[in-house]
């Protein structure tokens, strides 16, 4: 988000949570961040692909919440009048071209014949659903599900993929083909969206899924301060803050102004300070000297730091204001004397994520096959599996992978080095300065290695990774 939009949606947060009565407020909630996905969604060179794009968010959520929600609660009155006010809101939206405030709301002007189109995909949505529910098992039902979010996701992270549905809608559409490209395929805040409804799925799979209405659901998927950068909040949770009475107070105005406060100085003065002189794809062909080269990936370092935890800081100073306590997603990542503590400390939501998802059940059915693997190849297969992924979370290309798999060998290692000395460093307790002395010494390691491996994840191709590492130590 831009600082204009931030300052913006914070002022939109202040006054919602002034004026906020708690018999409307889930509905009012909701509104805004249905709003909020079709303001932040970019201009793209398919005309109108903006505006479907934000509709298609809340027809996948829609979706998915009729599949995860208890059998009959969907006609529920609440339930359907949480669906009126979806349905009106999008109308508005595409009628906004009538109103003067057509390019206020949507990046470009919504299509002309969109308000028929509208009441026809509402329709086909509810129909879908409802023939989705009656027809098919929901064990095979939530799976599928599962797979298209999955597969929309990897679309998305494929360059080549998203240019093939690039052509596919422009030929649909009779545009000129060949000019395809995959940023004409930018879908903002899919990416938590995705894990948002993947949790609620899989939650609803293993029976822990707490019923929630429409309303309650809709918002916690697209929460307007968490869309685009998280932190990924889990239902149970989120809804226990949204049902809780809620009056904005002076403690609580002064403890949400000061994260907004500390998020907005972190992300436009440090970060974008920092963005000035840190490692990137230009730069790192034209330093000289193995010196400056370790300044700008120190820069990097802490850019990409200030930046992301700035960004957590305002949206959990945004959501305070309004009642919901966003969790925690970057506690002091660079202090942690090793790998395990950096990645309990940055993004704190995204590792729990894959931990719970990934993780954990790879582990248990790893460790409950008849025929049992020894403990090191276990952990050396989740560790390196889980690393992967969120390395491919991030894109489907060789310098995320490369960075997944470092952090997966590098984690590997520091638990088996951890497990070698662990008995060999008892006794050590009451001799406080060795101590001390290996905690700093671990700490400036774990940075050095978390440091490297950001020259994978900030630069576009191998070649120029390969080259910043050989300069880095004066090979070059």
């Amino acid at each position: 988000m831009t600082l204009t939009y931030i300052l913006i949606f914070a002022a939109v947060a202040l006054l919602l949570g002034l004026v906020m009565r708690n018999s409307w407020r889930v509905y009012l909630l909701m509104g805004v961040s249905v709003l909020a996905v079709y303001i932040l969604q970019p201009i793209l060179p398919i005309r109108g692909l903006d505006f479907w794009l934000a509709t298609a968010t809340l027809a996948l959520t829609i979706l998915s919440w009729m599949i995860t929600a208890p059998p009959g609660v969907q006609r529920e009155r609440n339930n359907l009048i949480a669906f009126g006010v979806l349905l009106g809101i999008v109308v508005f939206i595409d009628l906004s071209r009538y109103l003067g405030i057509e390019k206020i709301i949507t990046a470009t002007l919504p299509p002309r014949i969109g308000t028929l189109l509208v009441f026809l995909a509402a329709l086909v949505v509810v129909l879908l659903g409802v023939i989705l529910v009656k027809c098919i098992s929901p064990a095979f039902l939530l799976i599928l599900c599962a797979g298209l979010l999955i597969g929309i996701f990897i679309v998305l992270k494929v360059p080549a993929l998203a240019m093939v549905v690039s052509g596919a809608i422009r030929s649909m559409l009779g545009r000129p083909v060949g000019r395809d490209y995959a940023a004409d395929f930018r879908w903002i805040g899919f990416s938590y969206i995705a894990f948002r409804l993947l949790h609620t799925i899989r939650d609803r799979q293993t029976g822990h899924l707490p019923a929630v209405s429409l309303a309650e659901y809709v918002t916690y998927v697209i929460f307007f301060p968490s869309l685009t950068a998280g932190p990924i909040d889990r239902v149970e949770r989120f809804i226990q803050d949204l049902r809780r009475p809620f009056a904005l107070g002076a403690e609580e105005l002064m403890v949400a102004g000061q994260r907004l406060v500390v998020g907005l100085f972190k992300k436009f003065v440090l970060a974008d300070s920092l963005a000035l002189i840190a490692l990137n794809g230009v730069n790192a062909l034209q330093v000289r000297s193995a010196g400056w080269m370790w300044v700008i990936l120190y820069a990097y370092a802490f850019q990409i730091y200030f930046d992301f935890s700035g960004y957590t800081d305002i949206a959990i100073g945004m959501g305070r204001l309004m009642g919901v306590k966003l969790p925690e997603n970057f506690i002091t990542p660079y202090l942690k004397p090793n790998l395990t503590q950096f990645w309990n400390n940055w993004h704190i939501t995204l590792t729990q994520w894959f931990r719970a998802y990934f993780f954990n059940p790879v582990t248990r059915s790893l460790r409950s096959r008849k025929h049992r693997l020894p403990i090191p190849v276990i952990i050396f297969i989740t560790q390196l599996g889980t690393m992967l992924l969120i390395g491919l979370w991030h894109g489907v290309t060789w310098s995320f992978i490369l960075w997944g798999l470092w952090h997966g060998v590098g984690l590997f290692l520091q638990n088996r080095w951890s497990e070698f000395f662990r008995p060999r460093l008892v006794g050590l307790e009451n001799r406080k300065w060795l101590n001390s002395s290996l905690t700093v010494l671990s700490t400036i390691l774990t940075f050095q290695y978390v440091t490297l491996g950001w020259v994978w994840f900030a630069l576009p191709n191998l070649t120029s990774s390969v080259h910043v590492f050989l300069k880095l130590f004066g090979f070059a």
